[in-house]
Order: C-alpha cells, then structure tokens, then sequence
C-alpha cells in the first residue's frame, strides 16, 4: 500500500490562482494523496469555490489571518499523511512531482526534508530555486535563483533547506522537532525549521524530479516580505546558530547584519527599504523573547560543529 502523501496549501485571498493549483494536483501520478487547504479569512470568494468545484478537498476555515505559519501549521496539525508538504497556492505541479517526492523520501531513510526544482511560471526554462542556503555569515538564499534551466541542478544533491513553497517533510522529524514556529508569520520559518533539522541530524534532499512552477512574489513580497525578512533573520540567527559558530563566524555575521542595514539606510526613500529597517528594529527589540526558545533548541543538537559547517553554503557533500 501507498504511503500517505499530505499537500498543505495556505491561502489567503489567492481565488485566482486556486484552480491552476489543485487540477494540477488531481493529475497526479501518486495514488494515495490528501489536499488540504487551510484558508486566511479570505474575502475573494475562495472558500465557496473550493466548497463547489473541488469537493473532495478538505477545507480549513480559519477566523482571521494568521500568516502562512499559522495556515500552515493548522494544515500540519490536521494532515494524517506519513509525508507533508506546503505548496504555494500560485503554483503548478508538474505531474510526476508527488512521486518523485515520496521516492526521494523512501530511497533515503537519513532525510527529513525534500527541496523541489522550483521553476518561474511565466518563464519555465528559468530557475526560481533548486533548494535553499544558509551561508556561515547568516544569510539565506535560494540556489540558482535567476539562472536559466540548463541542467546545472539535475543531480541530487544535500542542500540546507527546502523552499516553503514546496517544502516536503517526513512526519516522524515533525513530531521531533516541532512544527512551525508561529513567531515567524511570513518568510523564513523554512530556514528555521531546517535549522532544528540539520541540528539535530535530519538532512535536506534536493531533487530535481519533483518539479514546481511558481509564479514568483504572487501572494506575497515587496513591503510585507522585506519587513519579516529583516525581523526573521535575526529570529533565525538568535534561536540557532550554534555558540561555536558564533565563536567562529560572529564577526561576519555582524558586518553582514551591518551591511543589509546600510544598504536599506541608503535606500531610504523606497517603502521596502523602510519596511526592511522596521523589520530589523522588531528584530533587535524582541531578542530577550526570541532567547528564550534558543536553550531548548542548542540543547536538541546531536551533530558536531563540523558537520554543520559541511552543509552551510557552498555545500560540500553531494551524492
């Protein structure tokens, strides 16, 4: 029998983009799938065209917005699958992609995590991501971001994280290390989840089988994402980074931190640099409360320093 395959997709006023998402779904190879799809208080009329034409999908009506951790996380709560993913509502699966995704898991017992080949929508021989960085001077990106498509990221390869867009997870690493972290609202929770799992030894997966077209920012972006980019990564920083790397690296990571305000500074008359500054002031400021979660999590690290520094970026251990 199929492994149970869950796909969690938050939505927040993304009625247009909904039917290009979930009838790329239901051609899917996989047989045994769960979609669920946990709606912001949308007022576009989601929630009644999912109720009328996909019926078999199962909906989660929330209160009010809680962000896409939130969404996400109710999703997870609710989602009975051995495999979870959170997929974009903007995007397009292709139809092998479940497949390819419950296979990387099943062929290697050491992931927890799957990174999809994530592809521009618009323009599909360009890459969005192959699967996520973090450097050692506290910056995260997206592989290949730009790049055309010309079969650089046909390999499998370990990478650090998988984009939210189409992260997969293995459900026994989940009931490990926790869920999304709700503090987090909007933009790199998948960086920090993936620190609680490089921590404590679950590694991330890159497979360019599992292919996604995302239509890029549709959702999201500009002020709101350059806002909780700027908190979020001093979030990340604070919770995670081991005290040995920060012995290390912490001077890199301070004139890295510099030079992202400084270039926002510069910037000042742009609406997302501003919205960058707030964000790392809301970062700074909430430190003494974003420590307290850092104990527990130093405490769950059961791999050596070495290792880590083996998978930020560039990654050094490949299949």
């Amino acid at each position: 029998m199929s492994s149970l395959f869950s796909i969690i997709i938050p939505n927040w006023n993304g009625a247009k983009f909904l039917p290009t998402c979930l009838d790329a779904l239901a051609k899917q190879t996989y047989p045994t799938i769960e979609v669920i799809v946990v709606d912001n208080a949308s007022q576009d009329g989601s929630q009644a065209l999912i109720q009328k034409q996909y019926p078999t999908v199962k909906l989660i009506e929330l209160p009010e917005n809680r962000g896409f951790t939130g969404a996400c996380n109710a999703g997870l709560e609710a989602a009975q699958g051995e495999f979870v993913t959170l997929l974009n509502n903007d995007t397009e699966v292709d139809a092998g992609w479940a497949a390819a995704v419950v296979d990387a898991f099943q062929q290697h017992t050491e992931i927890g995590i799957v990174a999809s080949k994530m592809l521009l929508f618009e323009k599909r021989d360009h890459i969005h991501t192959a699967g996520d960085y973090f450097t050692v001077d506290g910056r995260a990106g997206n592989r290949g971001v730009w790049q055309q498509d010309a079969g650089q990221f046909d390999k499998e390869e370990y990478v650090f994280s998988a984009c939210g867009g189409s992260s997969a997870y293995r459900r026994s690493m989940l009931d490990k290390i926790g869920l999304l972290d709700d503090d987090f609202f909007f933009s790199l929770e998948d960086i920090d989840l993936a620190w609680r799992a490089q921590l404590t030894g679950w590694r991330c997966l890159y497979t360019p089988k599992a292919i996604v077209y995302h239509h890029l920012s549709a959702t999201g972006g500009g002020v709101t994402a350059s806002y909780y980019d700027g908190r979020n990564l001093i979030f990340t920083l604070v919770k995670n980074y081991p005290p040995e790397l920060w012995r290390k690296y912490g001077n890199r990571v301070l004139r890295a931190q510099f030079q992202l305000f400084w270039e926002a500074l510069r910037a000042w008359r742009g609406a997302a640099a501003r919205a960058r500054l707030r964000g790392m002031w809301a970062g700074i400021w909430r430190i003494p409360f974003v420590w307290r979660k850092r104990r527990s999590i130093q405490q769950m690290r059961s791999v050596s320093i070495e290792y880590l520094e083996s998978v930020l970026w560039p990654p050094q251990s490949k299949f």
